[in-house]
């Protein structure tokens, strides 16, 4: 099957497309720029920089949070920018920022619902591209939420947006074009896949509606995304086990393989990036490449785990920041040089995305406890060992 780039409207007016057909976000002014040169096609050049990644967790707008971005927009409408303006600052200084958007949304004006169910309103989408976001994973357990019908309109509107994503389609062509990125001169192919979708059948006649996790379908979509010139890979997978710090047998042995893979010498893989379990987890080096098992909860109301009570934890996340730095020689890999986490927290009783690093050095103590409980779980594996950072 022949493999094309995604693009949208928003974007095509600033996209230079190759014969191999590779295309790319609209970029920041610090981005901007000229044809890349491919490592794999000669080396790096002029036009290719050290760049940052940054990537967040579920955004999961319960009831609450709907309420509240509705008192937000003055009773008018819905607006999410207020919940994530503590963050934006980190988010929009990333040469690319990655989110997971969880649920799906509903039609224009509603009706919304949170759990179990969730359609959220449309106006998620321009917050998360006033915040700063190039791009959003859509594979989650909930993507078959309001089927069909809820992929369609949560693309329509990352679309008109501009905001990119991967991990759902509309059609069988949209799923089997890969989502390239720019950043730094380089190419990034964003991939995403879901463990599952809460026991909704994947529809028999609209199979490609949402990826589920496969590691022979995973690997076979990098090669693919390389082929269409990526040259840095970054999947975001959906998995593991709620409310677990640890990552689960599977995330460990998944993790093993994909990180393990090659092709030509390069890796298939150059990142992955972990949502679901509601918890923050362990960020860890396999194989020479970074996963971050569980990025934990960005936006949420108060979180109920499975024993029934609420659990503050389902409030935490951190925001994953990585420095890719061109290859060396032509055919190696964009090395990441820096690794950091920086914590989050999404205080219910405000409904505002906290920075906690900031926050503390602005004086709230208070918040130290909390920062330390979520390094605890990010460093649960050793990674300060190969050189993960908390970020400022």
């Amino acid at each position: 099957m022949t493999l094309r780039v995604r693009r949208t409207a928003a974007v095509a007016a600033t996209v230079l497309l190759s014969a191999t057909a590779a295309g790319c976000t609209e970029p920041r002014p610090p981005s901007a720029p000229a044809p890349p040169v491919h490592a794999s096609a000669g080396g790096p050049g002029p036009a290719t920089r050290p760049f940052t990644l940054a990537a967040t967790g579920d955004v999961l707008p319960h009831d609450s949070v709907i309420r509240q971005a509705n008192v937000d927009a003055g009773g008018d409408g819905y607006d999410f920018r207020p919940m994530l303006a503590g963050v934006a600052p980190v988010i929009s200084r990333a040469d690319l920022a990655i989110c997971h958007m969880e649920t799906v949304y509903g039609e224009d004006g509603g009706p919304f619902a949170g759990y179990p169910a969730f359609t959220s309103p449309p106006e998620i989408a321009a917050a998360l591209r006033a915040t700063g976001y190039d791009s959003c994973s859509t594979a989650s357990n909930h993507t078959l939420d309001d089927g069909a019908d809820g992929i369609r309109r949560t693309l329509d509107h990352l679309d008109r947006a501009g905001v990119r994503y991967a991990g759902s389609a509309r059609t069988a062509e949209e799923a089997n074009t890969p989502t390239l990125l720019k950043a730094g001169g380089a190419d990034v192919a964003h991939l995403a896949y879901t463990y599952g979708t809460n026991d909704i059948p994947v529809p028999a006649d609209r199979p490609w509606s949402v990826n589920l996790i496969d590691e022979s379908r995973v690997l076979s979509d990098a090669r693919a995304a390389r082929e269409a010139g990526a040259d840095i890979v970054v999947v975001s997978l959906h998995w593991g086990t709620e409310w677990q710090t640890a990552p689960d047998r599977r995330q460990l042995s998944l993790g093993r393989a994909l990180t393990a893979a090659t092709t030509g010498g390069r890796p298939d893989v150059d990142l992955i990036l972990g949502t679901h379990a509601h918890v923050p987890q362990a960020y860890e080096k396999v194989n020479g490449t970074w996963i971050v098992y569980g990025m934990g909860d960005q936006i949420a109301g108060p979180m109920v785990d499975h024993s029934g009570a609420h659990d503050p934890r389902g409030n935490e996340g951190t925001i994953a920041r990585f420095t890719f730095t061109p290859p060396a020689a032509p055919g190696r890999r964009w090395e990441v040089t820096r690794a950091e986490y920086l914590p989050q927290w999404y205080d219910t009783g405000s409904n505002r995305v906290v920075d906690l690093t900031a926050a503390i050095a602005a004086g709230d103590t208070g918040l130290v406890p909390l920062r330390d409980r979520i390094s605890a779980a990010v460093l649960g594996r050793g990674a300060a060992a190969d050189g993960l950072v908390r970020g400022r």
